[in-house]
């Protein structure tokens, strides 16, 4: 097993003229970005750090960022990317939690700045550094098991938690990437969703070793990427789905040639079959993959191809089949292994599952069992070990003593052409314990009943929403893109003093 300093050298020795990034102005071809990590590594070891110090990013996409990302464990020492969208209160307990010595971000620090020992600015503070700093050899410090990263979980479901990953995990995954996904010399990837969570950062080290370019989106806004991509020639992009869903919105709306995408990708969060179509209708031309994963497991486990070519399949819900090293099973409340076909918890188990949770021993015992990782996702596998989520653990609601996988309702109301956005949670009922509950936002205008009896055609009625919330906005969102569930069920249990019935 290698480190990230092995991506690095592999690629400075076979590509070193070959483009690796594009980021706005900024073309670094593998020369010039090696070198650069290589200064990196020279300018962090020069302000006294010793091996295994944490050093935070908190950065929109850049070049910068994928030299940090990369350099920082490749040097001995531990990356924390801080997620963008935390109140300072989020990014501060993370910081402390971790024990970060260096911040680097191109944002005002504010009272972040006190807690670390040194801010360097990107990008005057970066570049400047760089410019005086000599180039060392990176990979000397540390071996396949050294801690590469503290990834702080999103949050959707409560306080976040600083997930270990080894450079094992990484590099384990960035293999899993690549005997899935096939990137070649000639693709030029579309980096867009943030690269401070595993869905973001997941391809980056596959990228380098295969020797693809990087486009790096700074700020996601579909018109400017489109536009990007028939201007760039770009063959892949991976995102989450209300990504994806935005991409082909615009793209329906705004037609631009996207002939050159070759591969797209999601994951991240659960997507319906009609985005999913409405996607593949935007990007006639591209293999479409639904990707399963968690930071935990570095992040990828599951991979579905060719999602163009079962359009009306049931097969379209399943989130594909364990990757190349990755086992899967399925598990009831006492841990024993169900038949196929059977709902109960995802179990995850390879080289890529996390070290632990940092400085959380209970909360690592619980999650990690006999070698295994405890996803807290549900779900099932068909004959052939096709895995089908159904909700996450947290987010089923019972009612009436009925089971109400959330997806399955998100599911038809996203076959309603009105519907732009739909998020089912369950909120407080005397009568059932937990009532359905969705909010939506709309793509034009309709009304409530209208959709309900949608659902009663499609779904029992149990399952049926009993209200809807109507926004005239995006629904709430974490970092990486997921509807954060727990807000918009904030104001419904507020005076239960619990989320469950």
């Amino acid at each position: 097993m290698h480190t990230l300093a092995d991506p690095l050298r592999h690629a400075a020795r076979n590509y070193a003229g070959s483009p690796a990034t594009i980021c706005g102005d900024v073309r670094l071809n593998f020369r010039e970005l090696t070198a650069r990590c290589r200064r990196l590594g020279g300018a962090l070891q020069g302000l006294g750090l010793k091996t295994g110090d944490r050093i935070a990013i908190l950065a929109a996409n850049s070049h910068q960022y994928i030299e940090t990302y990369m350099t920082v464990p490749a040097a001995g020492y531990v990356v924390v990317p801080l997620n963008t969208r935390h109140a300072e209160a989020e990014l501060a307990y993370a910081l402390e939690d971790s024990g970060t010595k260096i911040l680097l971000t191109d944002v005002d620090p504010g009272g972040l700045a006190d807690i670390v020992e040194r801010v360097i600015r990107i990008p005057d503070d970066y570049e400047a550094l760089l410019g005086e700093a000599e180039e060392i050899e990176l990979g000397t410090e540390i071996d396949e098991q050294s801690l590469a990263g503290l990834f702080y979980t999103g949050g959707t479901t409560g306080a976040s938690k600083g997930v270990m990953l080894s450079h094992r995990n990484l590099i384990a995954n960035s293999h899993n990437w690549t005997a899935f996904a096939q990137p070649r010399r000639d693709d030029i990837k579309t980096v867009m969703a943030p690269l401070f969570h595993a869905a973001g950062s997941n391809s980056v080290i596959a990228s380098i070793w295969s020797g693809g370019v990087q486009m790096i989106i700074p700020q996601f806004i579909p018109a400017q990427i489109l536009d990007l991509i028939e201007k760039e020639r770009a063959t892949q992009m991976l995102g989450v789905p209300i990504m994806i869903a935005a991409l082909a919105e615009e793209q329906h709306a705004n037609p631009r040639d996207v002939s050159s995408v070759r591969f797209v990708a999601h994951g991240g969060s659960p997507i319906t079959t009609e985005v999913v179509r409405r996607a593949i209708a935007a990007f006639p031309g591209a293999e479409f993959a639904h990707l399963y994963g968690a930071t935990e497991t570095g992040p990828l486990i599951t991979g579905l191809h060719h999602e163009e070519r079962i359009p009306h399949s049931d097969l379209l819900r399943s989130c594909g089949q364990p990757l190349p090293g990755i086992a899967i099973r399925i598990v009831d409340r006492e841990g024993n292994e169900i038949a196929a076909g059977e709902v109960g918890e995802v179990e995850i188990g390879g080289p890529n599952i996390m070290q632990g949770y940092w400085n959380k021993p209970e909360q690592t015992a619980a999650a990690l069992q006999g070698g295994w990782y405890l996803s807290g996702d549900l779900g099932y596998v068909d004959d052939n070990n096709y895995l089908f989520l159904m909700d996450r653990a947290k987010d089923m609601i019972i009612t009436g003593a009925e089971n109400v996988y959330c997806t399955e309702v998100e599911e038809v109301l996203h076959k309603h052409p009105a519907v732009l956005q739909a998020a089912v949670f369950g909120i407080p009922d005397k009568k059932w314990g937990e009532a359905v509950h969705a909010a939506i936002q709309l793509r034009h205008p309709t009304e409530a009943e209208e959709l309900i009896a949608f659902c009663h055609e499609h779904i029992a009625g149990y399952k049926v929403p009993k209200g809807i919330d109507f926004w005239d906005k995006p629904l709430p969102l974490s970092g990486p893109g997921k509807i954060l569930k727990r807000e918009l069920r904030k104001p419904y249990w507020a005076e239960e003093g619990k989320q469950i019935s």
